[in-house]
């Protein structure tokens, strides 16, 4: 496979936690390694890469996209991690250009056809005699990150019609983007008009899973915190002799990893740590499953 020869190996500079997977998954072995495809849809500049960066720990070095696209791009990475003896292959797709355009009926169809394109990728390996389904690599989605943009009373249209069509498509967790623009009051009023809304245009949102006991408790009190309201840096700042990420503002300093100032950590460990296989498994039996009955 030509594309195997682009991956870039890249080693986190602190800890993520995809090294829980083989616990997430006891029937895997560790030596095949891990597969998960993350898609992050949101507006330009809502820092779709900086988050991406900052919840792997890692520099992908992605280049800023303009906002005079004509057209919404897909575009694609695939990285290898490693953590403790854990690998990790990831694929991090970026809608570039998602909601620039003046007419924006059709933000979501570029999106659509990537998702179903995997999907038909899939299938063909199912459907030839000598298949070979543990060794191709899996291109399907498992989890779309879609980011809200925290200015304005609540959705936008765009954000409900894009939602509506893909929620039978991918997994989807709607995130509040650069969240420390938003008061504490505000914020709980934005995240319930949100919500309502997904409930009242019947948008179908990623649930963390409440029927395995040893995850049940952590994963019902997350549910109750969607839209996880996020904030991403790429800067480490001292406090006292931790180097630890923030943003810094001429009033104060909002720290990633506080749980007082923002929702990171709960994605981080809701995404990666506690329910990677679980996206992993719906993306199989209930999404591409769907896809399948009506191809075939």
């Amino acid at each position: 496979n030509k594309k195997q020869a682009n991956w870039r190996t890249l080693k986190p500079s602190g800890h993520v936690g995809f090294d829980s997977l083989p616990d997430q998954l006891v029937n895997k072995s560790v030596e095949n390694g891990f597969v998960f495809n993350i898609m992050s849809i949101g507006e330009t500049g809502l820092g779709k890469s900086t988050l991406m960066d900052t919840l792997f720990n890692t520099n992908f070095e992605s280049t800023p996209s303009p906002h005079t696209l004509p057209s919404v791009k897909l575009k694609a990475h695939t990285y290898e991690l490693q953590e403790s003896n854990v690998r990790l292959k990831l694929t991090i797709c970026d809608t570039v250009g998602y909601g620039d355009q003046i007419n924006k009926d059709d933000s979501f169809k570029a999106i659509v056809d990537y998702l179903d394109v995997q999907f038909e990728t899939y299938l063909q390996e199912e459907l030839r005699i000598k298949r070979s389904l543990m060794t191709c690599h899996d291109s399907r989605i498992h989890i779309c990150l879609y980011f809200i943009c925290p200015t304005g009373h609540g959705l936008k249209s765009l954000d409900l019609v894009c939602m509506k069509k893909l929620d039978s498509k991918v997994n989807i967790i709607p995130i509040i983007a650069k969240a420390d623009t938003i008061s504490k009051t505000e914020l709980q009023r934005f995240k319930a008009k949100i919500i309502q809304e997904l409930n009242s245009n019947g948008v179908h949102i990623y649930e963390f899973p409440t029927d395995d006991e040893t995850v049940s408790d952590t994963n019902s009190q997350m549910n109750a915190h969607i839209p996880f309201a996020v904030v991403g840096s790429t800067d480490f700042i001292k406090v006292g002799n931790k180097l630890i990420r923030a943003r810094q503002y001429p009033w104060g300093t909002v720290q990633v990893e506080n749980e007082t100032h923002c929702d990171f950590v709960k994605l981080r460990e809701m995404l990666i740590r506690t329910n990677m296989e679980d996206m992993r498994e719906k993306t199989h039996t209930k999404h591409y499953e769907l896809y399948r009955q009506k191809r075939l």
